[in-house]
């Protein structure tokens, strides 16, 4: 089969491109404005990428389009396929019925922690010898890639995202997957621009409930009262609780280590490099999911003891004159406070300068704005990369007072950055874009700097 894939670049339609490409498809593929790290997964893959969405397109004659959220009515090449009556399928659909038909599918859903505790999971069923294939929103270091096939194996883990499927499918992805082992991590209001109001994503996550089989087991936040509330629609399916007396609990030990409990029966000490309470709660709800595939508590943890995270999520960029800069993916207020708190515990009393791209829908709706400067209290420098943004970010981080800055030309803003920062200061980068190489531009000219 020939599948040609539009919004190939997207995380979630990368991993279908690998995957396809696995099973022995043909496979092509096209977008606007791409950026590593899909972009070079890509390339490694050997997958023909086009850019841009000209109607000539056509002319490669696939034997379906595989068409990603991000493509909407008046994309020229999808006016095309629509004029000509041509096949076309969303992407999780079509992952549904070439993938996940026989496989037992284990799905982490929630607003935050789903890439980190898809990557956790996977990694424990690989550790345990269960090869699982797997489509992660992220590139988890373990694997150096965010999707494979695992055609020998029974076991698959996605990450269960509660965006729209597609123009044409306005239901949430992860209502096609029909997991037999689901995570609910958390529950929050995001997604402004598809979502009326948190009401409305938890009717979502309802439908998600009542498609897990009651032989299958949910693993709930059980601090979660959002999920409490979704559970209380209807549930029919066993759940075991993160988090709580009567569930699984973290707690950090004197040495460092974290002690693992499972309804007060203590299921051994883990020493692993993560950092942050949101970490310890993924890795919790990560071995409950594990146990329930057959892996038992002391494997997964072994495995956990052994996980490197996933790229961008706190990823070390580089040490120049003694800064420390990291990328991390964090873009909503809850998940902002949590990584810096994290860091926070890391760094103890050393300067962390926060510099953060309000750059997701929900962010440029303004529909944050108001909880933006207490998520970024714990820094000691704030930096806001403005531009194109529709409301006032100084504005709104007035209350941060002088340690908070906002600007609109990414040369100024990493100029402010370098002549800001001093030796033993950790530079925290937010972005879920590529955020125009700031990475790399911000290393040089704090090179530029030391050297001057």
């Amino acid at each position: 089969m020939h599948i040609h894939i539009l919004g190939i670049c997207g995380t979630f339609m990368g991993g279908i491109a690998a995957i396809a490409r696995e099973a022995g498809h043909k496979v092509t593929g096209c977008d606007a404005g791409v950026y590593p790290p899909m972009s070079t997964q890509l390339e490694s893959q050997g997958i023909d990428l086009i850019e841009g969405y000209s109607p000539e397109q056509i002319k490669l004659n696939p034997d379906v389009f595989v068409v990603g959220n991000v493509v909407s009515r008046g994309n020229p090449l999808m006016e095309e396929i629509l004029n000509r009556n041509l096949p076309y399928i969303s992407g999780p659909q079509w992952l549904a019925e070439n993938v996940l038909r026989d496989k037992w599918v284990l799905a982490v859903a929630g607003t935050h922690g789903k890439t980190s505790t898809s990557s956790m999971l996977a990694w424990i069923l690989a550790y345990a010898g269960m090869e699982p294939g797997f489509l992660i929103g992220g590139i988890p270091r373990n694997f150096g890639i965010s999707a494979r096939l695992g055609s020998d194996s029974s076991f698959f883990v996605i990450e269960a995202d509660e965006y729209d499927t597609a123009f044409f499918d306005k239901r949430s992805k992860f209502v096609h997957y029909r997991p037999r082992t689901a995570i609910l991590n958390n529950l929050e209001f995001d997604h402004a621009d598809i979502f009326s109001d948190l009401a409305a994503i938890e009717q979502q996550f309802h439908q998600f409930v009542r498609i897990i089989p009651s032989n299958g087991l949910i693993v709930a936040n059980g601090q979660d009262e959002n999920l409490q509330r979704v559970l209380a629609k209807g549930c029919w399916t066993p759940v075991e609780k993160v988090g709580t007396a009567d569930g699984w609990q973290a707690e950090i030990v004197g040495d460092g280590g974290i002690a693992i409990s499972c309804r007060g029966e203590s299921q051994g000490i883990l020493h692993w490099e993560l950092l942050g309470e949101h970490n310890r709660m993924n890795a919790l709800a990560a071995l409950a999911a594990a146990r329930h595939a057959g892996v038992p508590v002391n494997s997964g943890m072994a495995a956990l003891a052994q996980f490197k995270n996933v790229k961008r999520r706190m990823e070390v960029c580089g040490v120049v004159n003694g800064v420390t800069v990291y990328d991390d993916f964090a873009h909503h207020p809850t998940a902002i406070h949590t990584t810096l708190q994290g860091l926070r515990d890391k760094v103890k009393g050393a300067r962390i300068i926060a510099v953060l791209e309000p750059r997701s829908n929900t962010m440029k709706m303004g529909t944050w704005k108001d909880s933006l400067a207490g998520s970024l209290a714990a820094a000691d420098q704030v930096f806001c990369y403005t531009a194109n943004l529709g409301w006032n970010a100084a504005e709104a981080l007035q209350s941060l007072g002088a340690k908070a800055a906002s600007h609109d030309s990414l040369e100024q803003l990493i100029a402010a950055i370098a002549a800001t920062a001093r030796p033993g200061d950790h530079v925290l980068i937010m972005s879920n874009g590529g955020f125009g190489g700031i990475h790399e531009k911000l290393l040089k000219a704090l090179g530029a700097t030391a050297a001057a």
